[in-house]
């Protein structure tokens, strides 16, 4: 008994869905997309992506290859000639597939399957990507330089109080100090010039004595 592929059978039988799936990829060869259900496009995908690698090899060996789905030598030799030429840079991803609106009537889910056949700029997704690591490099730094920056600021901020606390006090200290001081120093020269006084009514007395 043969192995199931993936996905829900096409048709009646095994092959019925292989005529469905070559019937399918021509069209979508001879016209670049096909609308068709979106089982039929899932099963489609892989198939055609298939024979599209065999067209970018060129040789005639893929071309039989090609032509044992495809019958069509018309849309054979445009797969070869212009399709394939496309796609020349383009590493995988030949297709595509967008959901549509459901098909009225029985509502089966319906998808829109064509060619990717836009040039790959591969250089400038490189160069932008680059880029965009290098502005978040640098902006992850500056946050970080911002960061260490504030907690500098944060740490420096009560060292400062504290000095210009220990300078209030050192000053009420030192105004206390001169507040000491500054009264002692008449009292001071009040006793000088009592013992002045004393000593100059002594000389006076013994001058009288003498005399």
């Amino acid at each position: 008994m043969p192995t199931p592929t993936k996905g829900p059978r096409l048709g009646g039988g095994p092959a019925h869905e292989r005529l469905i799936l070559s019937n399918l990829a021509t069209a979508l060869f001879e016209h670049d997309r096909i609308t068709t259900t979106e089982a039929k496009a899932k099963r489609l995908r892989p198939m055609a992506e298939r024979l599209v690698t065999f067209a970018k090899r060129g040789d005639l060996h893929n071309r039989r290859r090609v032509l044992a789905t495809i019958r069509d030598k018309g849309v054979v030799h445009r797969l070869f000639t212009e399709i394939a030429p496309d796609m020349a840079e383009r590493q995988g991803g030949y297709t595509r597939i967008t959901k549509i609106a459901a098909r009225k009537g029985d509502n089966a889910p319906m998808a829109v399957i064509e060619l990717v056949r836009e040039p790959v700029a591969k250089k400038a997704v490189v160069t932008q990507a680059e880029g965009a690591t290098k502005r978040a490099a640098k902006d992850k730094k500056a946050a970080e330089a911002a960061a260490i920056t504030d907690a500098e600021l944060a740490a420096e901020e009560p060292t400062t109080t504290d000095a210009a606390e220990v300078e209030k006090a050192q000053a009420e200290v030192e105004a206390a100090e001169s507040a000491d001081v500054t009264p002692a120093a008449p009292a001071e020269t009040a006793e000088v010039n009592d013992e002045g006084t004393e000593d100059v009514t002594e000389a006076a007395n013994t001058v009288k004595d003498d005399a």
